[in-house]
């Protein structure tokens, strides 16, 4: 692979990791864990929501920042696209294609981000890291 290609992977890279620490910072910081725990458990029927929401919120931090310095790619990628279709499914399926314009809270820009993860992980070294 050329530099530029190599390049062009790691900016791709940070930049979505960078919206996963982000989305997962400002639920942590706006105290928004608990009524997503609730929601999983009360509306979704998930056992133990408000542990799953702290896990959840604790990877998309811990694990965006870890997709950020180039480790763990491949599970990185995977685990994220998989919280990201469970997301489509949950939320943003009800609700149509697009996030606003044609309609609201669609699922457009998770598909997006989706495609951006297969990419970097079927790209990453076989190590997982980069």
């Amino acid at each position: 692979m050329h530099l530029t290609e190599r390049t062009g992977l790691a900016a791709l890279r940070v930049l979505v990791a960078l919206q996963l620490v982000i989305h997962g910072s400002y639920r942590a910081l706006a105290g928004g864990v608990l009524p997503f725990g609730g929601w999983l458990t009360d509306q979704q029927g998930i056992p133990f929501g408000t542990a799953l929401a702290i896990g959840i919120t604790a990877v998309e931090i811990v694990g965006g920042l870890t997709l950020i310095a180039g480790r763990l790619v491949r599970p990185l990628t995977a685990w994220f696209a998989l919280q990201l279709l469970a997301g489509i499914w949950m939320v943003h399926r009800p609700e149509g294609w697009f996030v606003v314009g044609g309609g609201r809270n669609g699922m457009e820009y998770s598909v997006v981000l989706i495609g951006c993860l297969a990419i970097l992980g079927l790209t990453a070294r076989p190590g997982g890291s980069e």
